[in-house]
């Protein structure tokens, strides 16, 4: 699609002019807006790729030929194709952004019939960037007017000087029906696009009207610095809207994947290795002016999934340099709640995660006005492990005077710490939250051990027919298992029809199975064809949190096997993992078989011996078919 693309678009700009792109384009330069990229030696940098999640680093970049390779997604190409896929720009669109980087006119041309074709407009994200550039200097300009002194004083009493209000770019929406609208259709921009932008919207009269009136502007911007979206706070005791309004989806501004402030803390998250999530615009400034130059804040949505890919690809969040995600949450019930939903997203990071809350349930703006610009830096400084947190505030919920409050304490907290992701350190937590109930280890231990296999904790409702036990994480079980599930998302095109006709029941490991019903539900490896999309449908599927994170680490996790796949390598793995499965059931069949009376029960005896000389058939075929080994 790339390629043909490009050859449908030269014709509009000169070849030239386009190769004068490519060649002024410092494709590190750009990639380094988005991913942090260190040093993976012969010249070439490596980051954690931006179009699929992965724990290790696979995305390469290659400055001496301009070009990019993730081996973990197979995604490549050049800055134009970068800009393409990050942004989800058109052809022309990304050679006039690069163009306009590399300070490049571009030339264009008529087509092969020789009629004058009239030069193409600037590319629809590029003209709604333009647009949203004017109103913030627009909205600018308006905070100095005399009507937006209530706007001056919001920020005056937050403890924001006009420094720090031209830093972050802050305005003021005029009292006006259109005056925004009226000034960037002056400067050429079409009904259309200020619509599509967020920026006005029709009335009932049919005319266009400004989106925002009468509230302090905050521009809200992506990872590069281009402003896509505005949010507004009510400063006016006669405003009847809500206390902050955000521009609403746009196909520039998506609420789910940006991350207000991220444009200027991006660099020092890189460098520290940490970053400080707060809740609103004001604590994003308030923790930057305070020298806590990490922070970013969601805009107007939780924290969710795709921000956590942003961030860990600004952190370089890797098994190489795990980082450090805090979290700033308010001491109350909210605050506690968006906590633990923090917590279930815990095992999507890397790295650790943490909790600072004031010991005045303050957020960052506050503290810093009550106290100064040392009480922020402290309040980071005094995070806690989120998983601690978790802890507290779970087990705070029961009485703990009585039996049955601590034995439903231990049943509700059992499952966090069976969740903790260094599993070095749960037999600490163990004993801790052993500790903390005030009762003996070894049933904290069980409780712990049922949640991290699975099942359901003592006194719920067990299955009638217990599994196999959980193979360890390291045996030679699990590995085959972990081999079977990496082929299928890996390579589904050569794998997908063996893998699919291998049942989920065949995998022991309780986690593993919940993988391949997700592989399942996607609709199978057979009919994948691989990569990012492919990926993240799986792990949309899958329901369990331990799941989805292996999901990310098994798609980039090397196969053990030197060389190309091909076809025997997947035959011999899968008839692996079936012959296990199959020995199990011979083993069970025969404990049955000699527990029958060949004489009373003589029709259920030879069904049952039938079906195992059929079972150690298949088992030999199996073991002939898995002789060439791993």
């Amino acid at each position: 699609m790339y390629a043909e693309e490009v050859a449908a678009m030269a014709g509009r700009i000169r070849d030239e002019d386009i190769a004068l792109v490519r060649e002024r384009t410092a494709i590190a330069d750009v990639i380094s807006e988005v991913v942090t990229l260190k040093s993976a030696g012969g010249g070439n940098l490596k980051g954690l790729c931006p179009f699929h999640d992965e724990k290790s680093p696979s995305f390469n970049v290659s400055p001496a030929r301009n070009v990019f390779y993730c081996f973990g997604c197979g995604v490549g190409g050049d800055a134009i194709k970068f800009l393409m896929d990050a942004e989800h720009l058109g052809f022309v669109e990304s050679v006039e952004s690069l163009a306009a980087r590399a300070g490049i006119q571009l030339r264009y041309v008529e087509d092969d019939r020789s009629t004058p074709r009239a030069r193409p407009q600037q590319g629809q994200r590029q003209r709604l960037v333009a647009a949203h550039a004017a109103a913030v200097e627009f909205y600018r300009a308006q905070l100095t007017t005399a009507g937006a002194r209530p706007a001056r004083e919001f920020l005056a009493r937050r403890g924001f000087d006009r420094a720090a209000a031209e830093r972050y770019g802050c305005g003021f929406a005029p009292d006006g029906w259109d005056l925004l609208t009226k000034h960037l259709r002056q400067q050429g921009f079409s009904h259309d696009e200020l619509v599509t932008g967020g920026l006005s919207r029709p009335a009932r009269s049919g005319s266009l009207i400004d989106r925002f009136r009468r509230r302090l502007m905050w521009p809200i911007r992506d990872i590069t610095g281009d402003v896509i979206g505005f949010g507004a706070r009510k400063i006016f005791d006669d405003d009847d809207g809500p206390k902050y309004l955000n521009t609403p989806e746009t196909p520039i501004y998506k609420k789910s994947h940006v991350l207000y402030g991220i444009d200027q803390a991006k660099r020092e998250i890189a460098k520290q290795g940490k970053v400080v999530v707060v809740e609103g615009y004001t604590d994003v400034m308030a923790c930057h002016l305070a020298d806590v130059p990490t922070a970013v804040a969601t805009c107007g949505t939780a924290f969710g999934s795709d921000h956590i890919s942003v961030l860990r690809r600004v952190l370089f969040d890797s098994d190489e340099r795990a980082g450090e995600i805090i979290f700033t949450f308010d001491g109350d019930a909210a605050g506690q709640k968006a906590a633990l939903r923090a917590f279930e997203d815990d095992q999507r990071f890397v790295g650790r995660t943490f909790i600072a809350v004031s010991p005045d349930n303050m957020d960052p703006c506050d503290l810093r006005l009550a106290k100064g610009d040392l009480a922020v830096r402290d309040l980071v400084a005094r995070r806690e492990p989120l998983v601690d947190f978790a802890l507290r505030h779970m087990i705070n919920r029961f009485d703990l005077d009585t039996v049955d409050g601590r034995v439903e304490a231990m049943r509700r907290a059992a499952p966090l710490v069976a969740k903790i992701k260094d599993r070095e350190k749960r037999p600490e937590y163990v004993r801790k939250l052993a500790g903390d109930l005030g009762m003996e280890i070894e049933p904290v231990q069980r409780a712990v051990l049922t949640a991290a296999n699975g099942e359901p904790a003592a006194g719920r409702p067990a299955p009638t027919r217990p599994g196999p036990a959980t193979p360890a994480v390291d045996s030679p079980r699990s590995m085959v298992e972990r081999e079977a599930l990496k082929l299928a998302l890996q390579e589904p095109v050569l794998a997908g029809p063996m893998f699919d006709a291998v049942e989920a029941a065949d995998y022991q490991h309780p986690v593993h199975a919940a993988v391949r019903v997700a592989v399942a539900a996607a609709g199978g490896a057979a009919g994948a064809t691989g990569g990012a999309v492919w990926i993240e449908r799986v792990r949309d599927a899958c329901d369990d949190l331990a799941g989805q994170a292996l999901v990310g680490e098994l798609a980039v996790e090397p196969l053990r096997i030197d060389g190309e796949v091909d076809p025997r390598y997947v035959s011999v793995t899968m008839a692996r993992l079936q012959w296990s499965s199959v020995t199990g059931r011979i083993r069970d069949l025969k404990s049955k078989i000699q527990r029958i009376n060949p004489v009373s029960n003589k029709d259920e005896y030879f069904a049952l011996f039938g079906e195992l000389l059929s079972l150690e058939q298949h088992a030999r075929a199996l073991r002939e078919q898995a002789a060439g080994g791993l």
